[in-house]
């Protein structure tokens, strides 16, 4: 994704956010990861401070993880932050 299209998908999905929800609000982050440990390693570090509340559920071949949190937001510019930390990780999906 170019950089003006990357900057045009976030401005549209902070309108919606700031549209649908009232602020601060609970969120719910999920993924599919690559069942690799350095993988679940780097996303589970962005989300450090809610580790305990992070749910992981094997594919049922084991080859990919679901990775769910609910978690306390302030605003939609830090639901964002969360998502471009999260993007940098080659070949994780988010949901």
């Amino acid at each position: 994704m170019s950089a003006s299209t990357e900057d045009d998908f976030y401005a549209g999905l902070k309108q919606k956010l700031n549209e649908q929800t009232a602020w601060p609000s609970i969120y719910l982050f999920k993924f599919i990861v690559k069942a690799e440990p350095e993988k679940i390693e780097l996303l589970t570090s962005i989300f450090e401070k809610e580790k305990r509340a992070i749910e992981l559920k094997p594919s049922k071949n084991g080859n990919y993880l679901s990775f769910s949190l609910k978690t306390m937001m302030l605003n939609a510019d830090s639901v964002i932050e969360k998502y471009k930390m999260v993007g940098k990780i080659k070949g994780v999906i988010a949901l």
